[in-house]
């Protein structure tokens, strides 16, 4: 089932006064939809971490995702992949950061 189709459930059960906070049936609910939050909030977490290191470490001049991880790996968290990297270079930071497609890519700051 759908995480919005759960929450639907859960607030009807809840405004309806069918059941309240306390209640099993709702608390099941609640652990059903935060699901996989600690998990999102780790990876996150390792996103951030270096973020600024990313951002600073590029400039005006293309460099592949490769040469960059070269550069911050040393200073980067352990938990922090070069295939992170790219994920984030191509997802999270997009107003930040310019991709220039090709074999391979490159990125600048924007």
């Amino acid at each position: 089932m759908k995480k919005a189709t759960l929450e639907t459930i859960r607030k009807t059960l809840v405004e309806e006064k069918l059941y309240d906070e306390t209640d099993e049936l709702i608390k099941e609910l609640d652990k059903e939809i935060n699901k996989g939050a600690e998990e999102k909030a780790a990876r996150d977490a390792v996103y951030e971490s270096v973020h600024e290191l990313v951002v600073d470490n590029l400039s005006s001049t293309p460099i592949t995702c490769a040469d960059l991880w070269n550069e911050i790996s040393a200073e980067a968290s352990e938990d922090m992949t070069r295939n992170k990297l790219q994920y984030a270079l191509n997802n999270l930071w997009q107003d930040e950061i310019e991709k220039i497609p090709g074999k391979p890519n490159t990125y600048r700051r924007k």
